[in-house]
């Protein structure tokens, strides 16, 4: 059993580049970050990828998933590593620092809560709403409503898991914002009570 504290665990074989990590968060086996900010909480699984990319609290990502896929100048006579990554091939020049600050700029966004299933691809500048899920397999390149499940390549939307009150009543409650011991003390309910009742008790 791993137990999580104020520094994040990161698995055997990751790498990380440019990152930052709040509290509880663990970073599965060979996954590679680049550019990513995680937030309290959130953890993903083996052998991710993930560039580029603003994560929420209490975000799970599963293994394999792929965040901020990086693009290729489609619109020159080339589309190669040699047009960016050029000192690889040339004593004489250097990469193309405009390139790399294009790539970066373009950030995806995972909302708290949210689901991103086994295998799943998100475009970058894409928004995963807040308690949202992603199928295992999907491929997203349109921002995901709250709470909303979408699968498939391209992703479409399936249903919501909630009704539209019960998700304006919970992105008020915002219970991802809560303590760390006010979490504790709602374990009981988190696990027990059905949303209806949920929602009675803490609005």
């Amino acid at each position: 059993m791993v137990r999580l504290g104020e520094e994040p665990f990161l698995h055997e074989g990751c790498v990380s580049n440019a990152s930052h990590f709040g509290r509880f968060v663990e970073i599965g086996a060979q996954t590679r970050l680049n550019n990513v900010s995680f937030d309290d909480y959130s953890y993903c699984d083996r052998l991710c990828d993930l560039a580029n990319v603003r994560i929420g609290k209490f975000a799970n990502i599963a293994s394999m998933v792929r965040v901020g896929a990086t693009d290729h100048p489609m619109t020159r006579a080339s589309q190669h590593h040699f047009l960016y990554r050029s000192a690889s091939y040339w004593d004489d020049t250097e990469d193309d620092a405009r390139w790399f600050q294009h790539r970066a700029s373009r950030l995806a966004h995972i909302g708290h809560d949210s689901w991103i299933g086994h295998g799943a691809l998100i475009k970058p500048e894409v928004t995963i709403g807040i308690g949202a899920v992603v199928a295992s397999g999907a491929v997203v390149t349109k921002d995901v409503a709250p709470y909303a499940i979408v699968g498939g390549n391209t992703a479409r939307l399936i249903r919501y898991r909630f009704a539209p009150d019960e998700i304006s009543t919970l992105l008020q409650i915002a219970w991802w914002d809560w303590s760390h011991e006010r979490l504790r003390q709602a374990l009981p309910d988190f696990r027990a009570l059905p949303i209806k009742t949920f929602l009675e008790k803490y609005s």
